[in-house]
């Protein structure tokens, strides 16, 4: 490859690298903790996510998993409300 070539590749490719990792890094976070009931279970997880709605989700997915069994149970429990939900301080981890 020649030089005038190498001169438009480089730059390019650190520009492109830059913008990947300031767009992940710098999204704020939200952390929330859900608690779900269901069948006479309770079970309480933390997500994070960059919308509130996404880490609500989540947490809520990640509760229910642990106390629902098979995809009807799964599934009826992630559309239950939940019995609480908390927004934590601070960026996620």
């Amino acid at each position: 490859m020649n030089r005038k070539l190498w001169l438009i590749i480089v730059p390019l490719a650190v520009l492109f690298f830059y913008t990947l990792v300031s767009g992940t890094m710098g999204q704020k976070k939200i952390r929330v903790e859900v608690c779900m009931e269901f069948n006479g279970q309770s079970n309480c997880r933390v997500a994070v996510g960059p919308t509130r709605d996404q880490a609500l989700r989540t947490a809520t997915e990640n509760a229910c998993a642990l106390i629902a069994s098979g995809v009807t149970d799964t599934i009826a429990c992630g559309n239950s409300v939940p019995k609480s939900v908390r927004t934590l301080e601070g960026e996620g981890k």
